[in-house]
């Protein structure tokens, strides 16, 4: 991972090396935008209950399973301390939903419901549907949102391979798309590949851990290439996609 991200330091722009205007205004109004939103402060709030939080709970992994655990129960403070996005990619992911404004947002990945929250917590209060795996885990995620009094987060457990084609039959179209999920290769492309067939030009999609491994290095190059694809923006730890016709083919790596 070092290795990867030391190469990714020397390929990476800053605005003065973009000469898309789009890709130039995603960079200056979202990605590099320091304003304080007022969203953040309860969702931090909560990610520090869950940092000091004890209780322990029997964690079912389908994908390609933690780096960090090693048995299935974990402490829910270890959880919050290894397994969720860092404020600094949460609020990213925040502002994306802010800027873009979608209507219909997917997440592959519910883990404790923290990076949910960021989706869900917009004045225009998009629907989320989030799906988990664990069953324990998505207990403790809308737990976490009704504390917030956040309601428009719908959540799904199972299998993404058993539930993904059904719900996304059920939402009939995606704006936007988080896939926080499994981490290979084989079921990465395979997610992207049915929700591709829901979105449409003004879609987004947003994959976690691009450099994770090789097999997802593979999937991000592979996505890269991909035919319905014109824009992508590799920011390390996430990589953004983008569909929109007016654009040129263009692959970005962009300093974050």
């Amino acid at each position: 991972m070092a290795c990867r991200y030391i190469h990714y330091l020397f390929r990476a722009k800053t605005k003065h090396g973009v000469h898309s205007p789009f890709v130039f205004n995603l960079l200056k109004n979202v990605i590099n935008d320091k304003k304080f939103y007022s969203a953040y402060e309860p969702v931090e709030k909560l990610r520090s209950e869950l940092l000091n939080e004890r209780s322990e709970i029997k964690v079912n992994d389908f994908g390609a399973g933690s780096a960090v655990f090693k048995n299935s129960f974990r402490k829910i403070k270890d959880i919050a301390k290894y397994s969720l996005k860092s404020a600094k990619y949460g609020q990213l992911i925040f502002r994306l939903v802010n800027y873009f404004q979608p209507s219909t947002i997917l997440e592959l990945g519910t883990s404790l419901g923290v990076t949910t929250l960021y989706l869900a917590i917009h004045t225009n209060r998009p629907n989320v549907l989030s799906m988990e795996g664990s069953e324990v885990l998505a207990l403790k995620a809308m737990e976490n949102f009704e504390k917030l009094n956040i309601s428009n987060i719908e959540v799904v457990t199972g299998n993404f391979d058993d539930m993904l084609a059904p719900q996304l039959k059920k939402l009939k179209g995606v704006d936007f798309v988080f896939v926080d999920g499994n981490h290979r290769k084989e079921p990465t492309l395979r997610y992207f590949e049915e929700c591709l067939q829901y979105s449409d030009t003004n879609s987004i999609f947003v994959l976690d851990d691009i450099h994770w491994s090789d097999e997802m290095e593979g999937a991000w190059e592979f996505i890269k290439n991909h035919e319905r694809v014109t824009v992508t923006v590799d920011l390390f730890f996430l990589g953004l996609v983008f569909f929109r016709k007016e654009q040129a083919k263009q692959n970005f790596v962009l300093m974050y």
